[in-house]
């Protein structure tokens, strides 16, 4: 079965809490298969980001995607996935060393349930 593809999330400004929400599907009728997430660091430093799946506005030891990763001055950085399937109640959670200095997007593929 072929998905759609599609920018899955963002561009979203990442604030500097880490349990800001960056993305949750709300319909339980499809299911989004992450493919890539670009990071964007549009300062003059570096700055870092951390990333979980799990539960909205939280951050739960185990659950972390990525911790403290540091994105260079005036770069974009990919990282790629397999396919992480991301369900009506999965959340991607997370936040930057400084305040709306990254931007995040992800892109993938989308399935009807």
């Amino acid at each position: 079965m072929a998905g759609t593809l599609k920018r899955i999330f963002g561009p979203v400004a990442l604030t500097n809490t880490l349990t800001t929400n960056v993305y949750n599907n709300s319909s339980a009728l499809i299911y989004d298969s992450l493919k890539q997430i670009l990071v964007t660091n549009k300062t003059a430093g570096a700055v870092t980001f951390t990333l979980y799946l799990g539960a909205t506005g939280a951050n739960a030891a185990g659950t972390e995607l990525f911790t403290a990763v540091s994105i260079p001055a005036n770069t974009t950085q990919p990282y790629y996935f397999s396919g992480l399937k991301l369900t009506s109640t999965d959340f991607l959670v997370g936040g930057a060393s400084a305040n709306t200095s990254l931007t995040i997007t992800g892109m993938g593929e989308q399935f009807v349930v």
